[in-house]
């Protein structure tokens, strides 16, 4: 080798390094925890405030790394950190974590809590099936408020990430489930830039008539039931019966198909709730052919009202149509009222009709039809059960009747 080719070669390299270092010290200037020490301290849960766990100190990906190892039934338990949140954040599109999981079927979940208001939080699922390090990227639209009257994250809007101030992992009650398991997490970055889906999905997932093409062509099909205990199987009161199974049973008489259901529902949910569980069933059913969203009661008790249900609504269409790509349809249903309170949830049930129309889904009517039996028949008791708010068995009938045909009307 020549003097001047080694000279050469002698300078490339220290411009590759030079350009190594300063890619690391820029990316270092993103990181907003490298978890290189323990910063989180054990929580505690239940009554008897047994500790959610532990957290010790590993190799990482980046030097070292935290695993969080969950006892069993630790719900509402979580591993707290304070965070130190800056305009930068305002600047970015979301953020970055690195994962390793224990390889089960479990999911982590990730908590932001606002620095000052404890009622201003945000969840997000991330699996933990790979034991290899994978990055998960959390753009601020996907931190799903956990309450129904928190703002949604948006750097050019009214609530913006630098307000935030806490950083846990454990899951919320309504979470859906608590096993045992542990995951390793490593440098929670921000991202300054991250892929937007745009696309505009109204037009090929406007009302059910996918579905309903589909039930004429004699196909198998499956429905997703996005809900709280109106929907859930394993709330007491739809053990024997339950809506969806009517009209999976429905469908199938007078269709001649295989209808595979899919039920998420959780009884106390709200809808928000919902929409942070939903890369559960996404991954297993990422494009059901209709998804099926019923929401209400446990949110206006948690202080909704109409104008803040048409907006997360808004919001559960779009992120619905954005996590399946617009290969669902989706049927909204108006929320009932209970029987102690037949006319004070109006608004619930209106916030549903408008945003069907505007984001051109399909939509059930079930306030509708139960004003309409309890206006000019004697059955609006039988419409529930004994404590007058859950279904009876008159009541998931009416309700399966009327989601049925409002999806096969095809509109």
């Amino acid at each position: 080798m020549s003097s001047q080719t080694a000279l050469l070669t002698l300078a490339i390299c220290l411009v590759c390094v030079s350009l190594g270092c300063a890619a690391r010290e820029s990316d270092a200037s993103l990181v907003i925890m490298d978890m290189d020490t323990i910063q989180h301290s054990v929580g505690v849960f239940g009554e008897e405030k047994t500790p959610v766990g532990t957290v010790e100190l590993v190799e990482g990906k980046f030097g070292k790394a935290c695993t969080f190892s969950f006892v069993e039934g630790s719900q509402s338990g979580f591993f707290t950190a304070q965070v130190e949140a800056t305009p930068d954040w305002d600047a970015a599109d979301g953020i970055s974590f690195w994962v390793k999981g224990d390889g089960s079927d479990s999911w982590g979940g990730l908590h932001f809590v606002d620095a000052n208001d404890w009622g201003y939080r945000y969840g997000y699922w991330f699996p933990i099936d790979s034991t290899e390090w994978t990055k998960i990227t959390v753009p601020w639209h996907d931190l799903i408020p956990e309450r129904p009257n928190a703002p949604l994250i948006d750097p050019e809007g009214d609530y913006k990430p630098s307000r935030l101030g806490r950083l846990y992992f454990g899951k919320r009650i309504r979470w859906w489930e608590f096993p045992a398991h542990s995951f390793t997490v490593d440098q929670i970055a921000l991202e300054p830039t991250l892929p937007a889906d745009a696309t505009d999905y109204t037009a090929e997932s406007a009302g059910a008539a996918r579905f309903l093409r589909k039930l004429k062509a004699g196909e198998p099909v499956t429905i997703v039931t996005m809900g709280d205990s109106l929907s859930d199987k394993h709330h007491w009161a739809n053990h024997d019966l339950l809506w969806s199974e009517i009209v999976a049973e429905n469908i199938r008489q007078a269709y001649g198909v295989e209808v595979n259901l899919v039920n998420p529902a959780v009884g106390g949910s709200q809808l928000t709730h919902g929409l942070i569980t939903m890369p559960r069933w996404v991954r297993t059913t990422p494009q059901p052919d209709l998804v099926t969203v019923w929401f209400g009661g446990n949110d206006w008790e948690e202080g909704m009202r109409g104008e803040r249900s048409k907006e997360l609504l808004r919001f559960a269409v779009d992120r619905i149509r954005r996590m399946t790509r617009g290969g669902s349809d989706i049927l909204l249903i108006t929320s009932i009222p209970s029987l102690a309170s037949w006319d004070d949830r109006g608004e619930m049930a209106e916030a549903v009709r408008v945003v069907a129309r505007e984001k051109k889904t399909a939509v059930a009517d079930v306030d509708y039809v139960f004003h309409e039996i309890g206006q000019w028949t004697d059955r609006k008791p039988q419409l529930y059960a004994w404590d007058e708010v859950h279904l009876g068995g008159y009541g998931h009938h009416v309700v399966a009747d009327t989601v049925f045909k409002a999806m096969t009307r095809g509109e």
